[in-house]
């Protein structure tokens, strides 16, 4: 079930995604997130959703790309997914519905930056007919190393 999140949802959504943060490169972020941050994000955010599927799965967030009105319909979105979540339709759900939130609302694009060494993102994200639009050499510094950003986009 996709739902929207509310500020209850934080410390199941700080266990999942902080485990991503702190040993993998599928973000370069290395600060773990609070219950309290992600409460305050998801309250800010015009759409942040779950999914619930005997707990929670996963969620997807988007912002605004960058800063300034020139960008103000340029979206760019965080997934994460459990890793007992994948690879059962949970992920494309929730794009769709995060798509579809950002399309009600006027938004033209959707930004994915995804890392490069997170190839399992990049071929989920062309499934959902996302284009490589770039690559970052060596933007990300994570567990001892340097990361490529590859950004991905579609027009909504």
């Amino acid at each position: 079930m996709i739902r929207p999140a509310h500020p209850g949802d934080a410390p199941a959504i700080a266990a999942l995604w902080n485990p991503i943060i702190r040993d993998t490169a599928i973000t370069f972020n290395p600060q773990e997130k609070t219950s309290a941050e992600i409460a305050e994000m998801i309250v800010a955010r015009a759409c942040f959703l779950v999914a619930e599927e005997t707990g929670l799965q996963g969620f997807a967030t988007y912002a605004q790309f960058r800063a300034g009105l020139g960008y103000a319909q340029s979206q760019e979105h965080t997934i994460i997914l459990a890793p007992a979540g994948r690879g059962r339709g949970l992920g494309r759900a929730l794009m769709s519905a995060l798509e579809a939130d950002a399309r009600g609302r006027g938004h033209h694009v959707m930004v994915a930056g995804v890392s490069a060494s997170n190839p399992d993102g990049i071929a989920f994200h062309a499934a959902l007919g996302y284009a490589i639009v770039g690559r970052m050499p060596q933007v990300g510094w994570k567990l001892g190393r340097w990361h490529d950003l590859v950004l991905m986009q579609k027009i909504l």
